[in-house]
């Protein structure tokens, strides 16, 4: 490894010695564990995920920026730490470097986690689900850094598709232009977060953990630069209809017109005014959807470990 890299990354034993290995390790984000749940529960879920993906084999790498370090693989005091802290950075791209010179704390996007993945020598990453184009982005041309990140960095990143508060055919479109692969897992539909079906269709489609892996390796051996969104829909015992799903981010969008709130704090206001307004339900599905994540991440990096 670089050595200027070297002295801003922190390895964490198991992860560095699996890695040294060659065995599967699936990276994690940190957003979720201080934006998107409150304490004690992200902490919990954080647990529960990486349990169930050393309990399918692989070794979990939860990624954060601590005291100004990148951080690949988290122990219980840092989970703890992360878990408890407020006013902790959103790291995108465009955070990174700064966080870590300034020797700050930032937990890490799926943009940024891919960053750090990239940097350690990974290459699967399971998370809740991808940012996107957000409705209305005709007019204030926001889009998330994660469609750039898939476009150049070569992660494969494991969801339940895109959160539904974007605008997912926008998304999509955006994807393709860039020529990032997008396979829906044992379906033909693009799911949708909380609901397993966006009403739009998956540009592609793989059956087994397997031929992901393939695809991964294929990717890996013709030099492709970017990496893939693969979509996994939520299970059936905590999907939302989608109907429902609709009128409450309408009505979480609204909130924020009212609220004035844009830009990076936009997701995590929408995400708290939905477990909000689903009266908690919506968490519930969150925490379902990662985990089934979590599993199917393990089992592709399994493969390509074998492949590799």
């Amino acid at each position: 490894m670089n050595p200027k890299l070297e002295k801003h990354l922190n390895i964490a034993p198991e992860v560095a010695n699996a890695l040294a290995e060659g065995k599967a390790v699936v990276a994690l984000e940190s957003t979720i564990i201080a934006h998107g749940m409150p304490y004690p529960k992200n902490v919990e879920t954080a647990r529960e995920v990486e349990d169930l993906i050393r309990a399918q084999g692989a070794v979990p790498a939860t990624i954060a920026v601590l005291d100004g370090v990148i951080r690949i693989g988290l122990d219980e005091a840092a989970l703890e730490k992360l878990g408890k802290a407020e006013n902790v950075a959103k790291l995108s791209r465009r955070d990174l470097p700064l966080i870590v010179a300034q020797k700050g704390d930032g937990a890490t996007t799926v943009a940024a986690t891919m960053i750090c993945a990239a940097m350690a020598g990974i290459s699967v990453f399971a998370t809740g689900g991808i940012g996107g184009v957000h409705r209305g982005a005709e007019n204030d041309f926001d889009i998330s850094a994660d469609l750039e990140e898939l476009a150049k960095t070569p992660v494969a990143v494991i969801c339940a598709g895109a959160k539904s508060i974007l605008d997912l055919p926008k998304t999509l479109e955006f994807l393709e232009t860039r020529g990032v692969p997008v396979v829906g897992y044992q379906t033909k539909q693009f799911p949708a977060f909380y609901c397993r079906d966006s009403g739009l269709d998956a540009p592609l489609t793989a059956n087994t953990a397997s031929e992901i892996a393939g695809m991964l390796a294929v990717q890996q051996d013709l030099g492709y630069q970017g990496g893939a969104v693969i979509a996994n829909p939520i299970p059936e015992s905590h999907a939302m209809d989608k109907a429902e799903m609709d009128g409450v981010i309408a009505s979480a969008l609204d909130s924020a017109t009212k609220d004035g709130i844009f830009g990076k704090e936009i997701t995590p206001y929408l995400l708290g005014k939905i477990v909000e307004l689903t009266k908690g339900r919506s968490l519930e599905s969150n925490i379902a959807l990662v985990k089934n994540n979590a599993v199917l991440a393990a089992n592709i990096a399994k493969d390509l470990s074998a492949l590799s």
